[in-house]
């Protein structure tokens, strides 16, 4: 069954990587600019597109293409936020139409986003913004059910990488439409701005019917706003640099280059520095909706008749024309599609206000970075500090500590940061050692006994001893260990429901108390039935050896004592965190909590004849560790 579980996971962490462009508030910010950017004229014809597709949908939709002063709690959507809703939250045109006209959801869908621009918006650094983003996802995993398993299993969000450093424009914008390529943004966007300008382009026609007329709108709005989502998404730092390698060094460099920036040209010479998801600035909507701005005027120029196409390109049975239909979630490879010499035109104008991507794997290519995914093999070595609740003997009440060293071999699958830094999907087995000092009471049970002083270890309550350690880690969906039995049987029965439930255990759970929190001095992250270990004391050696030397002096002599100690971290802190290609090492602090079993107790000398070996009793501590985890990731998927 554990074999099973990890399968699982190793699935979903080499197909499943959420790394969408900007969020969805950013996206709906740069379509308000462009939108505003739009000459009168212009925009009194997407005006009449927009009121001819509101039609029998009025409390759906806006009464305006921008509601500027829509916040919280929206009531209708407005035509920015469809570029929002495209791509991250539907799979196609079609998908997202009828999301945006029917689903229950999408408004919750608004509301968290709105709520995550003001978070945005009031972030003060590094650390308020991840929290915002966790927050915001949290929610975004409820209220979108396909939220986790529509993303990832593409290139769709990313640039293709360039070929040569001296590949000329209309090459590049050509290969990325060619049948066969990667799915990629280029491809995507021209594939829908292409739907989009065709049905504009019969809305120019004057035989159509008010019934005809609103559906073609409505389709014509529909290709171009998911067109224009994959356009948005090319100005992320993120995704701007060439996307190959597997999921881990896809995700980590995506991850790596969001946060610090990327300076670029586009394939008209224009220099700029962009950033990433959720750290969009002034200049960022500036030149992205430039563009946007330029695909906007060719669909609403087609309307007009401004732009004229070939005959052929005009298809009459458009009139019951619905949104363009290609799922940009399924696809790997860009599908075979003819387009007329004239769009091809238009669509490379738009592309020239594009950045160059960076180089395909080899010479020059851009640094890459791996997330903390996949499956890896490392070291563990801990310091402890424990206090105790007194020793294994009823009369052994004072209370000590004790102190020790840890080494182990782990092995696992990393999932952390599949959604957001916040998550935490660590799955590990950790096989080593343990030795403990002895304690610092007296065997007794006294810590202040004047004529034991000076005696030292000899006499403490619990002798310094070496135990073998397991050690496992696992992730939860609402109790500890449910996973070992959900996603097995989910995988077999609905693998979107397993994604669903897997990607929730690792960003906190179903009610999310175990997501990390970022802050300026570290993570913090509350892991209780995350993880458990087991020391086994005395076993595969002589038993440990115990004073027995009650207070009333009734008798004294030594036993052998086999004990097994159950050990519950409770809180974890780690300061830092570093990139790296295939290798991580950090530290952490754990709080951590258990109790100590006695075992099998043996006679170590004849002083117990007639008398009995003495009871045990549970010990129970809290203590603290330190450790240092050092990881080899093994390469994945490669791409």
């Amino acid at each position: 069954m554990k074999t099973r579980i990890f399968l699982t996971l190793l699935m979903i962490s080499g197909f499943s990587l959420v790394a969408s462009a900007w969020v969805y508030p950013e996206h709906r910010e740069i379509m308000i600019a462009a939108i505003k950017k739009l000459d009168p004229n212009r925009r009194a014809i997407l005006d009449q597109l927009w009121a001819s597709a509101r039609k029998g949908y009025e409390l759906r939709l806006c009464g305006s293409v921008i509601e500027p002063d829509q916040g919280i709690k929206p009531q209708c959507l407005d035509y920015a936020a469809w570029t929002g809703i495209a791509g991250d939250h539907s799979v196609s045109a079609q998908d997202m139409t009828n999301i945006v006209l029917k689903s229950k959801w999408i408004l919750n869908v608004a509301d968290i986003t709105a709520r995550l621009k003001i978070g945005l918006d009031e972030s003060k650094n590094r650390s308020s913004r991840i929290s915002a983003v966790r927050i915001s996802d949290i929610k975004l995993l409820r209220a979108d059910p396909e939220y986790v398993s529509r993303a990832g299993k593409n290139n769709g969000h990313f640039l293709l990488t360039l070929p040569a450093v001296n590949t000329k424009a209309e090459v590049y914008f050509s290969l990325c439409f060619k049948e066969g390529t990667d799915m990629n943004t280029l491809g995507t966007y021209t594939w829908f701005h292409f739907s989009a300008l065709q049905k504009a382009a019969r809305l120019n026609s004057k035989d159509l019917t008010p019934e005809q007329r609103s559906a073609l709108a409505l389709s014509a709005l529909a290709d171009e706003a998911f067109a224009d989502h994959f356009l948005e998404d090319s100005f992320t730092s993120g995704h701007v640099m060439g996307i190959w390698g597997d999921a881990a060094k896809r995700k980590g460099t995506h991850d790596y280059y969001n946060e610090e920036g990327i300076e670029v040209n586009t394939w008209q010479g224009k220099q700029m520095v962009l950033m990433g998801d959720a750290t969009m600035r002034e200049e960022d909507i500036g030149w992205t909706s430039d563009a946007i701005l330029k695909s906007l005027e060719q669909m609403l120029d087609a309307v007009s008749g401004t732009i004229s196409f070939d005959p052929g390109f005009i298809q009459e049975d458009l009139s019951l024309a619905t949104p363009d239909t290609f799922n940009v979630s399924k696809a790997m490879v860009m599908p075979k599609r003819q387009i007329d010499n004239k769009v091809r035109i238009l669509c490379d104008t738009v592309l020239m206000e594009f950045p160059v991507p960076g180089l395909t794997a080899g010479m020059g290519q851009f640094p890459r970075f791996r997330s903390e995914m996949g499956p890896f093999a490392g070291v563990s070595g801990a310091a402890n500090l424990n206090y105790l609740d007194g020793g294994f003997f009823d009369y052994q009440k004072g209370y000590g500590v004790t102190a020790g060293l840890e080494l182990g071999l782990r092995f696992g699958l990393g999932m952390e940061g599949v959604l957001n830094e916040a998550g935490d999907g660590l799955v590990f087995l950790d096989l080593g050692t343990r030795i403990d000092l002895s304690s610092s009471q007296a065997y007794d049970g006294s810590n202040n006994n004047p004529d034991l002083k000076g005696y030292g270890s000899m006499i403490s309550a619990i002798p310094s001893r070496v135990a073998f350690t397991v050690r496992f880690r696992l992730p939860f969906f609402l109790i500890p260990g449910d996973l070992v039995i959900l996603a097995p049987v989910l995988a077999l029965t609905s693998p979107n429901s397993m994604q669903r439930v897997v990607t929730t255990a690792a960003n906190g759970g179903l009610i999310p108390w175990q997501t990390g929190l970022s802050t300026p001095v570290g993570r913090f992250q509350f892991v209780l039935g995350r993880e458990v270990a087991i020391s086994m004391y005395g076993v595969g050696r002589r038993s440990d050896t115990y004073s027995v030397f009650p207070p009333d002096e009734s008798f004294y002599g030594y036993f052998k004592l086999n004990t097994t100690r159950f050990e519950f971290p409770i809180v974890e802190y780690r300061p830092f965190r570093t990139y790296s290609s295939r290798q991580t090492g950090s530290l952490l602090f754990q709080l951590h909590a258990g109790f100590d079993v006695p075992g099998k107790r043996t006679p170590a000398t004849n002083d117990f004849n007639g008398i009995g070996l003495p009871a045990t009793r549970t010990i129970w501590y809290a203590g603290i560790r330190l450790v240092f985890d050092y990881r080899y990731y093994f390469s994945g998927q490669k791409k």
